[in-house]
């Protein structure tokens, strides 16, 4: 079995059904990794909200599954992390100034989606787990969804990233951001973010259940959360999607 420059084992599926499910069963089983599941199909992956992710031939899918250090109450603010993992080891190939981050864990390229997260806390017994969901347009790009996605190949010069290849790379680099979370704490990381994120400072719309509210991206707080400025008043948004312009 393969280990990764920080020692996460890796497993590698021809198929699977999706390798964050896949995390669940290892969790249950009592695995605690830290352990990556690499997929090169997916017959049912799925992101946000349990929405399907349609990978494509050639790109990347893969699930981290680890326990972190530190209060479970917290981690949430591993999808930052992550976010900036990944959108790192992306910039190893992609020209310079075409990648942004989109608040809460998507990464853009030429303002488009390239991959997108999805971080799943499991709770077994007296033991925390974080099954980390990471999905790359490497080679190819879903033309049928309601907001443009983008691919690596068209933003790069010469042969795209083999996942196995990628998935060095994001390891590596998350393990970096993991270490100066544990070290420094949350702004250290709130301030690396915001540096590489899309619209900060600008109008964005943000569609909530029910309702859309609009307003000026002010930032994030010591949480996460997106401050959503409107006028003298700031909203506090802990889950939602966000569309740039007014």
């Amino acid at each position: 079995m393969q280990r990764l420059p920080t020692g996460a084992r890796l497993e590698t599926f021809d198929t699977i059904d999706s390798t964050s499910a896949e995390a669940k069963r290892r969790a249950a089983a009592r695995e605690a990794g830290p352990l990556w599941i690499l997929a090169g199909e997916q017959t049912a992956g799925y992101g946000r909200r349990g929405r399907e992710w349609d990978m494509g031939a050639g790109n990347f899918a893969g699930t981290f599954l680890f326990s972190p250090e530190g209060d479970p109450a917290s981690f949430g603010q591993l999808s930052f992390v992550a976010a900036i993992a990944v959108l790192f080891a992306l910039s190893e190939y992609a020209r310079d100034g075409v990648l942004a981050l989109k608040w809460p864990n998507d990464i853009l390229c030429g303002g488009a989606k390239i991959s997108g997260l999805l971080l799943e806390r499991i709770d077994h017994d007296d033991k925390a787990l974080v099954a980390l969901g990471i999905g790359v347009n490497i080679a190819a790009a879903p033309d049928d969804l309601p907001y443009p996605a983008a691919k690596l190949i068209d933003a790069m010069d010469g042969a795209p990233p083999t996942p196995e290849e990628l998935v060095v790379r994001i390891d590596h680099h998350f393990w970096n951001m993991y270490m100066a979370w544990g070290k420094l704490g949350f702004a250290q990381i709130r301030e690396t973010w915001l540096k590489h994120a899309r619209g900060v400072g600008e109008p964005i719309v943000v569609r909530l259940p029910g309702e859309e509210l609009r307003g000026y991206f002010e930032g994030l707080d010591e949480t996460g959360a997106l401050i959503l400025r409107q006028g003298d008043a700031c909203r506090y948004i802990t889950a939602g999607e966000i569309m740039f312009g007014d």
